[in-house]
């Protein structure tokens, strides 16, 4: 039978989880390894929502989203999955930047960056300790009345070239710009420079099938091509889902889709109180991306000492970061997998992201999308043979993916890539407020997106639903992040 069948499914469990990001796994795993049954829901054939991948003929695998994470995700997959997960985790020892301002290459550390700052940039000692004692500092995490902006024209006043190397990095990693509050900035620079960016060895395939094998050994039931139509409440208390036509019920369900879908699309709308609803319609969808894929030739190797592990390349002379979504993009953030990250795989890949609107794909003709994509292609081989001169002739293969790409595997507003701007997260927080036994986690603002975010926040919600089921009051109920009723 099938993996994606139906076949042999309950008719309750305790726990339905909708959708299987890393939040929505984590969360399903601790609930799992607690004494709960657990069914996984996924509409797509493969699980790890965004954290995925894709293969074509020849044996070419490409991921999806694996570019790059802070050192604490080894401690968190550690202590939430086990040491087979936190293994693989490896640090990229070189990230480079490439634009018309300056270029240089850094292995992202606190000792690095503060080396480079001082000696390249000429920012002084003093300066850069009370901007790292800023950003590491506990009660600044309250305050979201301050801009990323503010706070950086604050310490590198006339500086724009130390904005540019602190913030592009971030606004990459997870769509933030400089009018974002500078707390989601300061925790996402913090942990990076903590330890550096660090990727997962063996690509996201070997990623995806370990958590699937820790989540079988839990005995999580997990089936995709399940699309979750309608989440079941009745009197404000979940009672389960109808799923390809099909009810499921559950004491608790807790959605991994997108917010705004959770909320206005799989819950009927009149059972969420009015003010609730007003404020979650300003919520804002995360930025999009579009990414070109190039498979290289079995044995050729791409030239590591010439383009590094990460490299952030501009044609831009002045930086913003709204111009990273322009169209056509004039920025690029490669990924290189070299010869040696699947160990037995003979091919290398570039992975190349820019940040980019929904609203410059979303009305396009069939043929002038087709048109824009084959632009988009021809122009990142281009801009890498500027780099590689003979890279072009030892492509194997080359496709692209927009927002519409984005939105269409996803189901995400706009094909946002990372959930929703920062007043997601308290929405998101506040669902279970509105309806009994409902629950939400996922890529909610930038404390809560990425692989780190997503497994941390899963497990946080798994424990307030633990103690739903078991009838205790969740003491991770009421936080310090803004709330739409406080």
């Amino acid at each position: 039978m099938p993996a994606d069948s139906h076949w042999g499914i309950r008719r309750e469990y305790d726990v339905i989880v909708v959708g299987s990001g890393l939040a929505g796994l984590t969360a399903a795993y601790r609930l799992a390894q607690a004494g709960f049954s657990v069914l996984i829901l996924e509409k797509h054939h493969l699980i790890g929502g965004l954290a995925t991948y894709f293969r074509r003929p020849g044996g070419i695998i490409f991921d999806v989203s694996l570019h790059g994470f802070p050192r604490a995700m080894r401690k968190s997959l550690s202590r939430y999955w086990g040491e087979e997960l936190a293994g693989p985790v490896t640090r990229l020892e070189d990230i480079r930047f490439d634009n018309p301002q300056f270029q240089l290459s850094t292995s992202f550390d606190v000792d690095d960056v503060r080396t480079l700052l001082v000696d390249r940039f000429h920012v002084s000692e003093a300066q850069l300790e009370r901007f790292w004692q800023t950003i590491c500092r506990r009660q600044f995490f309250d305050d979201w009345r301050l801009s990323t902006r503010q706070m950086l024209e604050e310490f590198f006043p006339g500086q724009p070239e130390v904005i540019r190397f602190l913030l592009e990095p971030i606004c990459y990693a997870n769509g933030s710009n400089e009018d974002d509050p500078a707390v989601t900035f300061a925790v996402v620079l913090a942990n990076f420079l903590r330890g550096g960016v660090y990727s997962f060895l063996g690509g996201t395939d070997r990623f995806v099938n370990l958590l699937r094998d820790k989540l079988r050994q839990a005995n999580v039931d997990i089936r995709t091509s399940s699309r979750v139509e309608k989440i079941i409440v009745h009197k404000r208390h979940v009672q389960g889902v109808q799923v390809n036509g099909r009810i499921i019920r559950a004491q608790a369900v807790l959605s991994n889709a997108h917010l705004l879908a959770t909320v206005f699309e799989l819950v009927e709308p009149d059972e969420f109180g009015e003010d609730f609803l007003q404020e979650a319609r300003t919520v804002r969808p995360a930025c999009s991306s579009t990414q070109v894929y190039l498979a290289f030739q079995p044995g050729y190797k791409l030239p590591r000492k010439e383009l590094g592990d990460l490299l952030f390349r501009s044609k831009e002379k002045d930086f913003s970061p709204s111009g990273l979504s322009r169209w056509p993009p004039s920025s690029r953030t490669y990924t290189f997998y070299y010869h040696d990250f699947r160990p037995g795989h003979p091919r290398c890949y570039a992975v190349s992201s820019t940040n980019a609107r929904y609203e410059d794909w979303a009305n396009l003709s069939p043929a002038d999308y087709q048109s824009a994509k084959s632009r988009l292609i021809e122009e990142t081989i281009c801009d890498l043979e500027e780099l590689v001169p003979d890279v072009r002739k030892a492509i194997d293969w080359a496709e692209a993916a927009t927002p519409r790409t984005f939105a269409r595997y996803t189901g995400h507003p706009e094909g946002a890539n990372f959930g929703t701007k920062y007043e997601g997260l308290a929405i998101s927080r506040a669902i279970p407020r509105q309806i009994a036994g409902l629950f939400h986690a996922g890529s909610v603002g930038i404390l809560m997106s990425g692989y780190l975010g997503t497994v941390n926040y899963g497990v946080l919600v798994a424990s307030e639903v633990e103690a739903f089921l078991k009838r205790l009051p969740s003491p991770n109920l009421e936080d310090n992040s803004q709330s739409w009723n406080s």
